[in-house]
């Protein structure tokens, strides 16, 4: 299993050594958060921060499509929630994601699909940033339910620790990770809402849901 400087960086940062800036690169604040987090868990090698698993992220999406989960979806996300709460698995099981290959696991986040899992609510077909417009499926309380109650199995499956850095949404990507991302706005909208949020705001609103379910 091979992690990368990034990789540290969100896991120590997730254990509340702080790495400083997500960037990738491996400079003195990094070397003593890792240094403190090994520590901690009473390891000698990076690897000991992880689950054996290789995951430790999971990033929430919506899929921007029409009411019906379908096997694009599917092979796009590790699961898919529908807006009564069930859950579909992905065409790829979420452990594919350790070792992420083109074809052989979901390629869900660009540049960041290797130990992340990908969750999908299937929803806001039509959907539009900017002027606001909610779209012909518009996100519901049962998509947001459903996807917290899986998000927090894996959790528990894996040894995920919930954080920004760990548990995030697609438009939390860029700005808590430094990976660009392609403009995506998943998930700014929450059920009822008239507008669009800023990124952490509502990224900390389903966090914060999540512990309901822990």
């Amino acid at each position: 299993m091979h992690y990368t400087t990034r990789d540290i960086q969100i896991q120590c940062a997730a254990m509340g050594h702080n790495p400083g800036v997500i960037d990738g690169l491996n400079g003195s604040k990094t070397r003593l958060a890792l240094k403190g987090a090994l520590e901690e868990v009473g390891g000698q090698h990076p690897y000991d921060l992880f689950d054996p698993s290789g995951l430790h992220s999971i990033v929430m999406h919506w899929t921007a499509g029409a009411n019906g989960v379908i096997e694009l979806e599917r092979r796009a996300y590790n699961a898919v929630v529908d807006a009564q709460s069930n859950v579909y698995d992905g065409v790829f099981r979420p452990e594919a994601q350790a070792t992420y290959r083109v074809g052989h696991a979901a390629s869900h986040t660009y540049m960041a699909n290797t130990h992340r899992i990908g969750i999908s609510v299937d929803c806001m077909a039509g959907a539009r940033e900017r002027p606001f417009h909610m779209g012909t499926n518009p996100i519901q309380k049962g998509h947001v339910e459903g996807m917290l109650r899986q998000t927090a199995q894996w959790i528990r499956d894996f040894n995920i620790i919930p954080s920004k850095w760990t548990v995030l949404t697609h438009a939390e990507v860029q700005p808590n990770l430094n990976i660009r991302q392609k403009w995506k706005w998943d998930i700014r909208v929450l059920p009822g809402d008239k507008a669009v949020r800023p990124a952490d705001e509502a990224g900390d609103m389903l966090r914060e849901q999540l512990q309901d379910y822990l």
